[in-house]
């Protein structure tokens, strides 16, 4: 299960970064009371959860990070960097405006962002399935309308799984293909037949599935990208667009689910505004003369320096420092496997050996940054420090050569320098691995013996990942080795992504507490070929492949922790990125007249939560 998405990606994403435009449709499995007699018998319930029983009651009032009683009105207005050529978020093509899938598209049911793993009724009232999950069913709200005043029929559910099945990302089409088969069984029930797809989140990732308005959509030109304002059933409208430049949400005031306990103390603001700026330092210049309401910092040195002014000095602008429950973002400069240089494992080791990140902490960040070990670190998912127990060995036993003896015996750690920026012993690492691997110095320049040098781009798109890639160029040039930076616009970055048109990129993998089918959309073999997955590193390791089914499989909390440390030591083994490093803590900068609740949730500071704070 991925973190949802609610905030935009910024330049170099961090913690925070879980809340942005990734698509929110996997989660999941189901917990709660089943009939003992057999896969066949279910009843209805008020919730999902993947593991034990959901926190909340059938008769919860409100959610635990918000404020029931916020103020409504005003408008928030956030900051973006980058810009926008669609308002489709749920096709490969074109890049994506923020805030659709967050705001303006619902799905069946809704996730309460204090539990790792657990959903509740949003537009389905109720659902059911069996302790096998062979199926799963939703009855609809009779309330649930779009914002045309339309209801949402089961009609309209098995049209959005058969589009995004058809024409959606990769991830819908793996994931919806599972379904046996679909069919509406009631005036408001639509069951899905799951019979065979031995997959036991299935029933949740269905359970977020985008449900759109058979009514007002093509499948024929749905696939294509659009500036055409979407219709949804969620608390927002598109009121306006300026392409490349801003999108305005308007609240609708018909919204059909604006009383739920799901919604309470939610959607505060009358609009919200997504403002677009082709630069960070831009981006931070209109965050100081208040043209937008709230930033999360992602800059240590910024963040130290760079608050300094008279808005901060008076107190109209509150700064922070928020936390989380999840496991940290992986940061990484992503070794592209399906490039021939890349496919060595020792010119892999060797480039991760030259990276210096004492020296780059100290130098660039002021110290403030935590080296990265694990694809699960600050968890107890996280393999990193831990001896393999014997359930985790014996997953790993057919593949005897996937993780190395390091890894497994929980004694490995990234590259240590010493900081200096010149350390001869990681250098000599580096140039060791480069020879046994075919690569002679010649005249400063790393060369095969057919005199091709070893040389690579690393693709950015943001002037932070720019910095950053050149100090990296500098440290691999003491090598002989050639890294050339090339900066590209979002558009055409975004393109290259989705078609793995690249040598090296910066990349965050946002994880979750309760990882799932999510993991095959990023590390599993079948994916490192299909054009839009974050299989960007294009692995294709069996062994992955097989942690992967065992987290799918896992059926209690204690089974998916032994999987998922399995799972990352297999990663971590397969020497697929150069591990960068993460923030401790969130740090967050808001105009005084944006309100928060007290209480954090699981997953951070929410933008949903906010309201506009009266003069």
């Amino acid at each position: 299960m991925p973190r949802p998405a609610f905030m935009p990606r910024p330049a170099l994403p961090r913690r925070w970064a879980a809340l942005f435009a990734l698509i929110a449709a996997l989660v999941g499995g189901f917990v709660g009371p089943v009939a003992a007699a057999g896969p066949t018998h279910a009843i209805a319930n008020h919730a999902l959860a993947m593991h034990g029983e959901p926190a909340l009651p059938a008769s919860f009032q409100a959610l635990p990070y918000v404020k029931p009683d916020a103020p409504k009105g005003g408008r928030l207005v956030q900051g973006v960097v980058g810009t926008f050529d669609s308002l489709n978020p749920l096709i490969v093509r074109g890049t994506p405006a923020a805030g659709i899938r967050s705001y303006v598209v619902e799905s069946l049911l809704a996730r309460n962002l204090d539990e790792p793993f657990t959903l509740y009724g949003l537009l389905a009232q109720s659902m059911e399935t069996d302790a096998e999950r062979t199926f799963v069913a939703f009855t609809l709200d009779p309330r649930a309308r779009f914002s045309d005043g339309r209801p949402v029929t089961p009609e309209d559910v098995v049209f959005s799984y058969r589009l995004l099945r058809d024409k959606g990302r990769p991830n819908h089409r793996t994931y919806y293909a599972k379904v046996k088969s679909v069919e509406v069984t009631g005036e408001r029930t639509v069951r899905f037949d799951l019979k065979g797809s031995d997959d036991r989140e299935l029933p949740l990732i269905l359970g977020l599935m985008p449900v759109l308005p058979r009514h007002a959509l093509d499948p024929e030109t749905f696939d294509q990208t659009s500036l055409a304002p979407p219709l949804g059933s969620g608390p927002y409208v598109v009121a306006e667009v300026r392409p490349g430049d801003s999108l305005t949400l308007r609240r609708n005031p018909d919204y059909w689910g604006r009383d739920l306990p799901i919604n309470r103390g939610l959607y505060n603001f009358d609009e919200i505004r997504f403002d677009y700026y082709r630069d960070a330092n831009t981006h931070f210049e209109a965050f100081k003369r208040g043209l937008y309401d709230v930033r999360f910092e992602t800059d240590p040195g910024r963040w130290k320096t760079g608050y300094d002014f008279p808005a901060v000095r008076d107190g109209r602008i509150v700064r922070e420092s928020a936390s989380d429950g999840l496991p940290e973002p992986v940061t990484g400069f992503v070794f592209n496997l399906r490039r021939r240089l890349f496919a060595d494992v020792r010119v892999r080791q060797a480039l991760i050996e030259l990276f210096d990140f004492e020296w780059l902490n100290t130098s660039y960040y002021f110290g403030a940054y935590r080296r990265t070990g694990s694809f699960f670190q600050g968890s107890d998912l996280s393999a990193l420090g831990r001896p393999a127990s014997e359930a985790e060995r014996r997953l790993l036993a057919p593949f005897a050569d996937a993780v190395r003896p390091e890894v497994m015996d929980g004694t490995y750690a990234p590259p240590v320098s010493d900081g200096s920026g010149r350390d001869r012993d990681s250098l000599k690492r580096a140039l060791d691995r480069l020879d046994a691997a075919g690569y002679q110095l010649d005249r400063g320049t790393l060369r095969t013996k057919r005199g091709e040098p070893l040389s690579f781009e690393i693709l950015v798109a943001t002037k932070d990942q720019e910095r950053l890639a050149l100090a990296y160029a500098r440290m691999a040039q003491r090598a002989g080795v050639s890294a050339s930076v090339r900066l590209v616009d979002s558009v055409q970055y975004e393109r290259r992504l989705q078609t793995y048109d690249f040598d090296m990129i910066l990349n965050t993998w946002t994880p979750s507490l309760s990882p799932g089918n999510e993991q095959a959309f990023y590390f599993g073999s079948k994916a490192a070929d299909v054009p839009g997955t974050r299989n960007y590193m294009g692995a294709r390791n069996p062994a992955v492949d097989a942690m992967i089914e065992a987290v799918l499989a896992a059926r209690d909390r204690e089974a998916l922790v032994v999987a998922v440390r399995a799972l990352d030591r297999a990663l971590i083994s397969g020497l697929y990125i150069i591990p960068l490093f993460h923030l401790p803590d969130i740090w967050l900068a808001r105009w005084q007249t944006i309100g928060r609740p007290e209480k954090t949730s699981l997953y951070g500071p929410l933008p949903e939560t906010w309201w506009r704070v009266a003069p």
